[in-house]
């Protein structure tokens, strides 16, 4: 009885920025609903809402970050991150040898 209410997770899928785009599209036109998209297409509302309020950033009509300023975001923070561990590993390696030197 336990598990009658619960749902299997949903695995991970990724799209591609076109399959989005058409997506947001059809939302768009006004044809149908978010809601009858998402079924046809069997999507999530909360993913379909995103890509559209991403693709309103992108074109200029919301405030946000726009898909490049995302992506480069993400390098850099990713750079960061390899920076931060280069610099660790010397500090580490200073220390050793300084140690040896003694």
């Amino acid at each position: 009885m336990e598990s009658m209410g619960k749902k299997k997770p949903r695995p991970l899928r990724s799209f591609t920025p076109e399959f989005k785009a058409e997506i947001v599209e059809l939302c768009r036109r006004g044809d149908r609903s978010v809601g009858q998209v998402t079924k046809g297409f069997d999507l999530t509302e909360t993913a379909v809402r995103d890509w559209i309020r991403q693709s309103e950033v992108d074109a200029g009509e919301r405030d946000g970050l726009t898909s490049n300023e995302r992506e480069e975001l993400a390098r850099l923070r990713q750079e960061n991150r390899r920076l931060r561990e280069d610099v660790d590993i010397l500090r580490r390696a200073t220390a050793f040898f300084a140690k040896e030197t003694r």
